[in-house]
């Protein structure tokens, strides 16, 4: 089975979805087999990818629930190049009913072993927020990737998700580990952007990677077309940087190495 990443923070806004959206596409451009996995309600890797929620017929919700399989919901993204397990609003009513069922932070799990073996990368987009979803992705994933903005309020909560990612990997997902903070929305012309920077660095050292997301203005036009940054502009700033860290995360942690992270 390829790596599974949750791509999480419970702060909204940072760039979690532009991150979800555009490592897929950059990594397939690399040759690599992706699969995207939209857990959020909103859907907005869905429509980042080009696909119309209300459209839908079989989402990742009938899936969670065992009413249908996975290989039936997947879609394919033409631009993007990679594979699509997409959501809508109905995810929301699947959380409540999985409050009652039995193992229920397990089913996205159960859902990927399915399809593991097509692909040399899982990114699982969660919700703004540590509720069921955001534990079905972190059951079910090898690394957490955090992209973090900035600023000053960059470093709230953070603490708290990496309480839970600990409180996971004690009960039902020992192997679980921090992929690595992305620093989004970057402005270096911003000091406190620096020192934010710099705080994390001293924290989490090599741990943050060493490409950063700047704040660009054709990364932030890309959804409303429904692709991602380097189909939009790929000469910009941001389809770069998107670009620059998928090697990266080739470099340090390729497929044939999840095992041993």
């Amino acid at each position: 089975m390829g790596r599974i990443v949750a791509v999480t923070n419970q702060k909204g806004g940072v760039g979690k979805t532009t991150t979800a959206v555009n490592l897929a596409a950059s990594l397939a451009a690399e040759g690599r087999r992706v699969l995207l996995v939209d857990i959020d309600p909103q859907g907005n890797a869905t429509t980042g990818s080009g696909v119309d929620k209300a459209a839908l017929e079989v989402t990742v919700c009938e899936v969670l629930l065992g009413q249908a399989r996975t290989l039936d919901a997947i879609i394919k993204v033409e631009r993007g190049d990679y594979d699509l397990l997409p959501a809508n609003p109905d995810l929301t009513a699947a959380e409540v009913q999985l409050l009652q069922v039995i193992g229920r932070e397990m089913k996205l799990r159960q859902a990927l072993e399915a399809v593991g073996g097509m692909y040399d990368y899982v990114f699982i987009d969660c919700p703004p927020s540590i509720n069921m979803l955001t534990l079905n992705a972190l059951t079910a994933c090898d690394g957490v990737l955090i992209p973090i903005q900035c600023e000053y309020y960059a470093l709230e909560g953070l603490s708290s998700l990496l309480e839970t990612i600990r409180q996971i990997r004690d009960s039902v997902n020992p192997g679980i580990t921090i992929q690595g903070l992305l620093r989004t929305m970057y402005d270096p012309r911003n000091r406190l952007s620096d020192e934010v920077s710099a705080q994390l660095i001293k924290h989490f050292e090599d741990k943050v990677y060493q490409t950063v997301i700047p704040r660009n203005v054709r990364l932030a036009e890309a959804p409303s077309f429904g692709v991602p940054i380097m189909f939009h502009d790929p000469r910009s700033a941001g389809a770069a940087a998107y670009q620059a860290l998928a090697k990266e995360m080739l470099n340090v942690d390729t497929p044939a190495q999840a095992g041993a992270a």
